[in-house]
C-alpha cells in the first residue's frame, strides 16, 4: 500500500530554462606576489554580480618571487579558483594558452594579474559579444596609464605589426580580451602569438570587434616587457601570420547520414 509520501502529487510541468553560461577568467602569472592578494577579490566582487557561474584560471608561468604560495592558498581558499603550475617559466604565451587550455566556461576572459585591467570593464563588455554579434571582444588602451616612452614604444609595435600583418587593430596586444570558446580553444600557438590573436580568430572565421577599455596604473610590482621583445623580436613571427592570412585554409562541410539528413556541420 503506498502512502502519500510515497505517492506525492505530480508536480507542475514548467518549461525548461537553460543554466547561466559560465565564464572563465584566465590569468598568466609571472612574479605578481604582490598583486595577487588584491587580484582575486576584485575579480570576486565584479563576476558575482553579474550572476553567472564563474571560475578563474591562475597559471604560474615559472615565478621565483613567492607567487606559487600565494596561487596555492587562494585555491585552498575558494573552489573557484583553479591553479596550473609551470614548471619553469615558458612565456607569457604558453600562459595564456594554458589558461584557455584549463578554462572550463563557454565564455573566456583573458586578463593580466597587475591590476593594469580593470576588472570592473567586464560587465560592460560582456553584452557586447550578442550587441555586436561577434566572436571576439578586444580591448584598446586607447588612455594608457604608462610612461610616455612606454606609450610609444606600444605604439610603434602596433605600427609594425599592422603593417605587416595587413591588420587594422589599434591595440592588438592589450589582454583584456572576451572570447566565445570555440573561437579560442583549439588554436595552435607560437611564441608571442598573444599579440595576434585577432587576426588568428579572423583567420578561423571568427568575427572580432574592438572598442576602448579603461586602462590603470600597475598596481605593484614591475612591467615585464620592454620595446626590445615589442617591436623588432619577432619580426619573423610578423611576416608568418602574413604568409598564413593568405594560405590559411578553410572549408564548410556537412555529412550526409543514412537517412539522407545532414549532420552538423563540424
Amino acid at each position: 500500500m503506498l502512502t502519500e509520501l510515497d505517492n506525492p502529487p505530480q508536480a507542475e510541468k514548467r518549461p525548461a530554462t537553460r543554466l547561466p553560461v559560465m565564464i572563465s577568467i584566465t590569468v598568466p602569472v609571472y612574479n605578481e606576489r604582490e598583486s595577487l592578494p588584491a587580484l582575486l577579490p576584485a575579480l570576486t566582487g565584479v563576476l558575482d554580480r553579474i550572476g553567472r557561474p564563474w571560475e578563474v584560471v591562475l597559471v604560474n608561468d615559472g615565478s621565483t618571487d613567492g607567487s606559487d604560495e600565494v596561487l596555492d592558498g587562494l585555491a585552498a581558499a575558494d573552489p573557484r579558483v583553479k591553479v596550473v603550475h609551470f614548471r619553469r617559466n615558458f612565456g607569457q604565451t604558453a600562459a595564456m594558452m594554458a589558461g584557455i587550455d584549463f578554462a572550463s566556461g563557454e565564455i573566456i576572459i583573458p586578463i593580466d594579474a597587475d591590476l593594469q585591467n580593470d576588472p570592473e570593464e567586464i560587465p560592460r563588455l560582456l553584452p557586447m559579444l550578442d550587441e555586436q554579434k561577434v566572436d571576439m571582444i578586444t580591448g584598446w588602451r586607447k588612455d594608457r596609464q604608462d610612461t610616455g616612452f612606454r606609450k610609444w614604444q606600444s605604439r610603434q609595435a602596433n605600427r609594425i605589426r599592422n603593417w605587416i600583418t595587413q591588420e587594422t587593430v589599434n591595440d592588438s596586444a592589450s589582454s583584456l580580451k572576451i572570447y566565445r570558446a570555440p573561437a579560442i580553444k583549439g588554436i595552435k600557438l607560437f611564441r608571442g602569438a598573444h599579440r595576434y590573436f585577432p587576426t588568428l580568430v579572423k583567420m578561423r572565421g571568427g568575427t572580432v570587434y574592438e572598442t576602448p577599455v579603461k586602462h590603470s596604473h600597475r598596481f605593484a610590482g614591475t612591467a615585464k616587457y620592454g620595446f626590445r621583445n615589442r617591436a623588432f623580436v619577432g619580426v619573423a613571427d610578423l611576416f608568418g601570420v602574413r604568409w598564413m592570412k593568405k594560405r590559411y585554409l578553410s572549408y564548410q562541410a556537412a555529412e550526409v547520414r543514412p537517412n539522407g539528413q545532414p549532420s552538423q556541420q563540424p
